[in-house]
């Protein structure tokens, strides 16, 4: 790939060193998944077929909707990966842009907020996945900066400063508060914690080695983007399942009464279990996590996809509505469905960063390394 190209002649945008961007490993790994899912697709619709006696028809037609709408967009993410990564970028700020839409249309807002919305959807919102796509390194007038900290308080700082301010100028303190804090926390899950899943792209990592030592990661960063969506769709269908299996102890009944202790657990169990699996079936070339610390992640996706899942149905209750939307068919709106992702992205970025993101010297003691074992 080129080393940089440059933009108005002043910025530079660097590419990530090593990224090889079409990997065997990753296409069969998105073959597996896409199959996967196909082969689920068809076993629900055989079970719609079943006499009622034998299967509740409601579990059955609730799965069907959620393997289909996943199958869906997992299969737009996979058409975006066969061009390059500003298409990642751009499949996403779709996605955010649209579940923002969604939930602003649920949370209702005063004519006077018009003006705060126009720069938070059409301003903010592309300005963060700019920079997300820009990638990390940049030349600035001779001078290399890491956009991370540029995007990485763009919407925490200035945007959730220059919003209220916003509202401030239009002369209406009605729910001032309030109406400041609504769009502040759609701005934040929809745009700013969504935008962390193609900035995983980006990355720098290492790879640690059976011995312990940390060395550069050789393989496309595409393979990690594709896990982490991955595992966030096996939670979710492991937590529906559990919880119509086994499920017995709602967590919080006026929130959503679906969800049971024994689904939490089953889902994090499981979905660590098959992160441990991920690497050792795909021989390490699919992440850099060794099976330990790719279980882990599973984990951690688990937890917080949930945790996602809960706090935006206490919005849906709060609100008096079932579902976001209707964009993806017979299964509510894109909200509904990302809405775990969007709690597990940043989270599962920042663990990724703090543990394997190569820090400046490591180049030098990888090669110090290999000059010794030669």
């Amino acid at each position: 790939m080129p080393a940089g190209i440059e933009i108005f002649g002043f910025f530079t945008t660097e590419d990530v060193a090593g990224d090889t961007w079409k990997s065997k490993a990753t296409a069969v790994f998105v073959v597996v998944v896409i199959a996967t899912l196909v082969l689920l697709f068809g076993i629900g619709r055989l079970l719609k077929g079943q006499p009622d006696k034998f299967i509740d028809p409601g579990i059955v037609r609730n799965f069907n909707k959620r393997i289909s709408s996943w199958l869906a967009m997992t299969t737009v993410l996979a058409a975006s990966l066969l061009l390059d990564k500003t298409a990642i970028v751009i499949v996403f700020s779709l996605l955010s842009f649209w579940a923002f839409r969604e939930y602003l249309t649920m949370t209702p807002t005063r004519l006077s907020d018009h003006r705060s919305l126009f720069w938070a959807l059409l301003f903010f919102t592309p300005l963060q996945y700019l920079l997300v796509g820009l990638g990390r390194e940049q030349k600035i007038f001779g001078q290399t900066y890491d956009v991370y900290n540029f995007y990485c308080i763009m919407i925490p700082v200035y945007a959730s400063l220059f919003i209220p301010f916003r509202i401030a100028l239009s002369n209406d303190d009605k729910r001032f508060l309030e109406r400041s804090a609504k769009i502040q926390f759609g701005l934040l899950v929809c745009v700013y914690a969504l935008s962390y899943t193609p900035a995983l792209l980006y990355m720098k990592l290492n790879h640690y080695t059976p011995s312990g030592v940390a060395v550069p990661w050789e393989y496309s960063n595409v393979g990690l983007l594709f896990y982490f969506v991955v595992m966030v769709q096996v939670n979710d269908v492991m937590q529906f399942l559990w919880d119509k299996m086994v499920g017995r102890k709602i967590i919080a009944p006026k929130i959503n009464s679906s969800k049971t202790w024994e689904g939490f657990f089953g889902a994090a169990v499981c979905t660590s279990l098959i992160g441990m699996l991920i690497p050792i079936i795909f021989y390490n070339q699919i992440t850099p996590f060794q099976w330990f610390g790719s279980g882990c992640m599973g984990l951690i996706i688990s937890v917080t996809g949930f945790a996602g899942s809960i706090t935006m149905s206490a919005i849906k209750r709060d609100r008096g509505v079932k579902d976001y939307g209707t964009l993806v068919t017979g299964h509510a709106g894109v909200l509904d469905r990302i809405d775990s992702l969007c709690f597990a992205a940043p989270v599962f970025y920042h663990v990724t960063r703090f543990f394997l993101e190569q820090k400046p010297t490591d180049g030098i003691e990888a090669a110090v390394l290999l000059g010794t074992i030669l």
